[in-house]
């Protein structure tokens, strides 16, 4: 064979440079291709979609005092909401005490929840919640009790005072009937700082004025306990001996009442109406232990301020107040609303 030139040796390197190449990038590009035309797949034979994780959804419920059944019923309709709709919530009780309730208030701000529920102690404390919660730009929606001030999304609340005037027209009734119409009515009330304590005792006073029946005093609850209202309800027997009636304004101790009047030998002498309810209530009022209570609805209450929360965050419009109905049950009707009460005031659901 003849020696190679020098000018073919530098071909050859060269068809081989360009060979290499050609090899490289073809061999790169046709990855590049498969990576682009073959998808990943998941365990489950789906495409697999990379995507940031969703943001947690977290509410905060802050309630006076979750001891007192009407708002432990609140609470498990605000939670039921809650989960149906796909938010994790935290529900603190302040257990009536203000301080506890700012504690709380922080505590959800550091938090940073979605959003607030309240039902607060007092319309006056509401206003330091609400403009604790604004400067953190956390919107509230209020379940009862009320504010005196301050910016929210939306108010849940009762019409307290067609409630306790619709109770106040069937004790004026039975007082009527018994000839009692010269018998004064005595009120152990929620604190009258309250907007729902104050509409609570103008409806039964409208009531009471209308059928010319006289109040005899009103004593505010501050401890809500069994041994306040028993004392209260001592009280106003021992000072007014023409008491025919007590008006209870709430429901979980009304056996110290009850205790109270047959303490004194004034069982069938005096009557006993209250607002809200106890599982108890249906029977005892069937019976004519109890002449009549306003029930609040509590667990539909929960239910629509964690809907309103959830429409507002969503973008969509709320109304600003949103008053539900107040049921008076006496005997005549107690069975006609079992079903009701047994789900929006008691919050026990159907099992069907």
């Amino acid at each position: 064979m003849d020696k190679l030139t020098p000018r073919v040796i530098v071909l050859l390197l060269f068809l081989l440079s360009f060979l290499t190449l050609v090899l490289f990038f073809g061999y790169t590009v046709t990855q590049e291709n498969d990576a682009v035309k073959t998808p990943l797949f998941s365990s489950e034979n789906s495409p697999l979609v990379l995507t940031k994780p969703p943001v947690e959804k977290k509410l905060a419920y802050i309630v006076s005092d979750t001891r007192i059944p009407f708002w432990s019923i609140m609470g498990r309709g605000v939670q039921k909401s809650a989960d149906t709709l796909g938010y994790k919530l935290e529900i603190y009780s302040a257990e009536n005490s203000p301080k506890r309730e700012l504690e709380f208030v922080a505590k959800a701000i550091r938090e940073n929840v979605s959003g607030i529920i309240v039902s607060p102690t007092t319309s006056s404390a509401c206003t330091t919640i609400l403009k604790l919660a604004s400067s953190s730009n956390i919107p509230v929606v209020i379940s009862d009790i009320g504010t005196d001030g301050g910016d929210y999304v939306s108010y849940i609340s009762s019409d307290n005072k067609q409630g306790a005037y619709q109770i106040g027209n069937i004790l004026a009734k039975q007082m009527l009937q018994r000839d009692w119409s010269d018998g004064r009515v005595g009120i152990i009330a929620i604190p009258q700082k309250r907007l729902n304590g104050q509409a609570r005792t103008a409806g039964f006073m409208q009531a009471m004025d209308e059928a010319h029946i006289k109040s005899a005093d009103i004593k505010q609850q501050s401890t809500f306990s069994y041994q306040e209202t028993y004392n209260y309800s001592k009280e106003l027997m021992a000072n007014h001996p023409n008491l025919r009636a007590i008006w209870l304004q709430g429901s979980d101790r009304y056996q110290g009442a009850l205790d109270a009047i047959a303490h004194s030998g004034k069982k069938e002498k005096i009557l006993l109406l209250t607002f809200d309810a106890e599982p108890e209530f249906i029977d005892l009022i069937s019976k004519g232990v109890l002449v009549a209570s306003a029930m609040q609805q509590p667990y539909l209450m929960g239910e629509k301020a964690v809907l309103s929360m959830d429409m507002h965050l969503k973008g969509q419009i709320v109304p600003k107040n949103q008053q539900l109905p107040v049921l008076a049950v006496s005997r005549e009707n107690v069975h006609e609303l079992f079903s009701v009460i047994q789900r929006n005031v008691l919050g026990i659901e159907s099992k069907n």
